[in-house]
């Protein structure tokens, strides 16, 4: 369902690189994963597209993810805004999806024993893992949050997951729910990448330099 309550935009961003996606390790909701160099360069870049676009010390919002790498990854782009990364709000419910047994696991070795476990076209998995999270578990979690915060004032950023991201704007925009994957599932974005959701209309606003082959693991 489309979130029509919502009177300011939202500013939807994927985290920067980490070095779980370098070495092509499952991180899922593991909280405290770093950013590389090159994470932090997309930081940087995130927040310097996101000063040219609102100016210095916007109205906004500022809402992460309870993972590092979100946290990260907003500090850097908090200094580009001129705004108070400590005033920043945290949710368990933007959190990744949860890999269950597959959690710290290389992706080699997942793939040795399933090999069709990705569905390389939508790069999702095809079935949830051992004891982890479906789509449809994210998309109930990420609809709660949405109608908890309904009337946060104005524009807001959010820092998120690869994955959870992608059910969050899929639930904003109203898209359909791939019937494979039981939610609406937004298209693939490079780490470093920001939406803007307005009135249910999403578009691209920085497109970030990471590797989309890295998209699964975020």
């Amino acid at each position: 369902m489309v979130n029509k309550a919502r009177q300011g935009r939202d500013f939807i961003a994927r985290h920067g690189e980490t070095v779980y996606n370098v070495a092509r390790r499952m991180q899922g909701d593991h909280l405290h994963i770093p950013l590389t160099r090159a994470g932090f360069a997309q930081a940087d870049a995130m927040g310097a597209a996101l000063r040219t676009l609102l100016g210095p010390k916007p109205k906004l919002t500022l809402w992460a993810s309870t993972a590092g790498r979100a946290l990260q990854t907003l500090a850097i782009i908090a200094e580009h805004l001129e705004l108070d990364w400590h005033q920043a709000r945290t949710d368990a419910r933007l959190i990744e999806i949860g890999m269950g047994a597959w959690t710290g696991r290389y992706y080699r070795d997942v793939a040795a024993e399933s090999p069709d476990f990705m569905d390389e076209e939508h790069r999702l998995y095809r079935r949830p893992p051992p004891g982890g999270e479906w789509y449809d578990a994210i998309a109930a979690r990420v609809s709660g949050w949405l109608a908890d915060t309904d009337e946060d004032p104005g524009d807001r950023l959010v820092i998120m997951h690869g994955m959870s991201s992608r059910v969050l704007r899929g639930v904003m925009t109203g898209l359909d729910v791939l019937p494979q994957f039981a939610a609406p599932v937004a298209p693939d974005l490079p780490q470093g990448s920001i939406v803007r959701i307005e009135h249910g209309v999403e578009t691209v606003v920085h497109l970030g330099t990471g590797d989309i082959s890295h998209s699964a693991p975020a």
